[in-house]
């Protein structure tokens, strides 16, 4: 009897995009309105299909986050977050995404390209709460992309990158605030960031704000690997707040 010859089942390949920056101390993601079926309509992350076999998925990465947003490779540097291939998450068909993620300060405003019909930075609390509802399984990525982005700021002077040449320690912890979404202890805060070798310095002589004391100001080493890290604060079991660290 002859064995029939087995055929894999059809699978394609998408690229998904989670672009996030700070816009008015909060942590914004890039969104797109679907201007096609399936979703068509809803806001989305970035992204599309590979064009052909042999493109690069990095290659389809920015390709579409020009042809969707008109930001181009030397805005924003991504790298692969995670892969997402659950059945039935794209009503289409057995679609696998390979997500993509970039961390930028001072991203300009996007304009939709061909295959969007618009374009606009949402408040990630928006989207996470489900106060925002996005296409396919959108949300989960975003939330994957912002648990990254959070870590990196453990672990990398990537907070720096958002405050000016030269900063108070103020306003880093207003970006520490904004991507961790949690108020943090100044004096706290404070005392880790001086504990925290190599991560600033100080940097000429102090701004002096309307009313109150002078605020030293600092800079920050843009590829240092923080030691001990910063980590950051847990809630507590029971009451949502805060579990200070020791």
């Amino acid at each position: 009897m002859a064995v029939e010859a087995w055929i894999p089942p059809p699978v394609l390949v998408t690229v998904d995009l989670v672009i996030l920056t700070l816009r008015s101390r909060q942590l914004c993601v890039l969104l797109v309105e679907r201007g096609e079926d399936p979703f068509r309509g809803l806001p989305a992350l970035p992204g599309g299909f590979l064009n052909h076999a042999e493109e690069e998925l990095m290659d389809a990465a920015h390709r579409e986050l020009g042809e969707e947003t008109s930001l181009g490779p030397a805005w924003v540097h991504l790298e692969q977050l995670a892969t997402y291939g659950s059945a039935g998450r794209d009503p289409r068909g057995r679609i696998i995404s390979v997500a993509h993620l970039a961390i930028a300060p001072r991203l300009p405003e996007p304009v939709a390209g061909t295959d969007a019909s618009a374009a606009a930075w949402v408040p990630v609390e928006a989207v996470l709460s489900g106060e925002v509802e996005l296409a396919f399984d959108h949300r989960l990525i975003v939330a994957d992309g912002v648990e990254r982005a959070r870590t990196k700021l453990e672990f990398s002077s990537l907070a720096a990158a958002f405050c000016g040449e030269v900063f108070t320690i103020a306003e880093l912890q207003q970006v520490y605030e904004a991507v961790w979404g949690t108020d943090l202890d100044t004096r706290n805060f404070y005392r880790k960031i001086q504990a925290t070798k190599g991560f600033i310095e100080p940097a000429g002589p102090a701004r002096r704000p309307t009313g109150g004391r002078p605020a030293r100001l600092y800079r920050a080493d843009p590829d240092s690997v923080l030691s001990p890290p910063m980590i950051r604060p847990a809630p507590s079991a029971g009451d949502g707040g805060e579990r200070e660290e020791k």
